[in-house]
């Protein structure tokens, strides 16, 4: 079986966006917006604990997990090419 590389890289860029912000989201609402660096922080530029943060976090997320899921496709694709090659069956002996 093989992956839809452009349809799982939409899926990983949508899921890692999506899930950083709300995320981000879940933590404003229960300790408040600190606005303080994280490693994300460090990662994403811009990225913090706050309402702007947590879209720049969005914008760098997006395409962050589009190029993953890309690139995971791929190389599922690839090995299973590789490695799952089926043997031609034998030839029937009369």
């Amino acid at each position: 079986m093989r992956l839809n590389v452009k349809a799982f890289a939409l899926s990983g860029g949508l899921l890692w966006g999506f899930g950083l912000l709300l995320i981000t989201w879940w933590i404003i609402a229960f300790d408040g917006a600190t606005g303080e660096a994280t490693l994300i922080g460090k990662v994403y530029r811009g990225y913090s604990i706050s309402p702007v943060g947590s879209l720049i976090g969005l914008a760098w997320a997006l395409p962050d997990g589009l190029i993953g899921g890309a690139i995971f496709a791929w190389m599922y694709n690839t090995l299973v090419a590789v490695f799952c090659r089926r043997e031609p069956p034998e030839a029937a002996v009369a």
